[in-house]
C-alpha cells in the first residue's frame, strides 16, 4: 500500500506551491515530511527496492511535472558506494532500511579534496544536502552483509542536472545521473492492489 507515499507527495506539492515560504522553511517542513515517510516501512514496492549485485541503484519514484522536485529510492547492496560527487541543488536523504555513511569533502587551497566529516545515518534519520553548506560527498552502505535503502528528495529533477564527479586530487568530470527505471511510470501511478 503506497498511501504514505501519496500523502508525502501531496504535501510536497503544497510546499512547493507556497511562494511565501523561504528555502529554509521549505527544507524544514520537507524534512519533517520525509521523517514521517521513512518511519513507515511497508509502502515501497519490491520493484523499487531490489538491489543490483554490481552497483547501487537509483529508482525514480516521482518527478514533479514542473521539475521543481524529484523523489528517488537508492538501493545499496552490501558494501556498495557512490563516487565523490556534487548535486547543485538542495536535497534530503532519509534512511528507510539499514544504514548509510555520508562522507563530506571540502576542497583545500591546492584544490585537492579532504574528508571533513563522516556521519552514519540509521533508519529514520534525515540529512540535508545543500550547496550553500558544501554538497561534495560520497555515500556508502554502512553494512557489508545486508541491503540498505534510502529515500532522496531533490529540489529539481536530479536526473537532468549537470553535476560533477570528483577525484581526490580535485579534478572533476561532468555527469548527469540516470534513473535505472527511466521507462517506468512514477510510483504515484502504481496500482496499489498489486502491491
Amino acid at each position: 500500500m503506497i498511501t504514505p507515499f501519496r500523502h508525502f507527495i501531496r504535501h510536497l506539492h503544497l510546499l512547493f506551491d507556497d511562494a511565501t515560504l523561504s528555502t529554509t522553511q521549505r527544507q524544514q517542513q520537507a524534512t519533517q515530511l520525509l521523517k514521517t515517510l521513512v518511519q513507515q516501512h511497508s509502502w515501497l514496492p519490491r520493484a523499487y527496492a531490489e538491489p543490483d549485485p554490481d552497483r547501487y541503484r537509483q529508482m525514480l519514484l516521482y518527478a514533479d511535472l514542473h521539475e521543481r522536485f524529484s523523489v528517488l529510492s537508492f538501493i545499496w547492496g552490501p558494501g556498495q558506494q557512490t563516487p565523490i560527487h556534487d548535486h547543485g541543488v538542495w536535497g534530503l536523504v532519509g534512511v528507510l532500511r539499514g544504514a548509510e555513511i555520508d562522507q563530506r569533502y571540502k576542497p583545500a587551497a591546492d584544490g585537492s579534496l579532504h574528508l571533513i566529516d563522516a556521519t552514519t545515518l540509521n533508519e529514520g534519520d534525515v540529512s540535508l544536502i545543500c550547496p550553500r553548506q558544501g554538497d561534495i560527498h560520497a555515500v556508502k552502505n554502512a553494512y557489508e552483509d545486508q541491503v540498505s535503502i534510502s529515500i532522496h528528495l531533490y529540489a529539481s529533477n536530479i536526473g537532468r542536472i549537470d553535476r560533477q564527479l570528483y577525484e581526490n586530487d580535485g579534478t572533476t568530470r561532468p555527469f548527469i545521473s540516470r534513473y535505472q527505471n527511466a521507462s517506468v511510470p512514477n510510483l504515484w501511478f502504481e496500482d496499489s492492489d498489486s502491491m
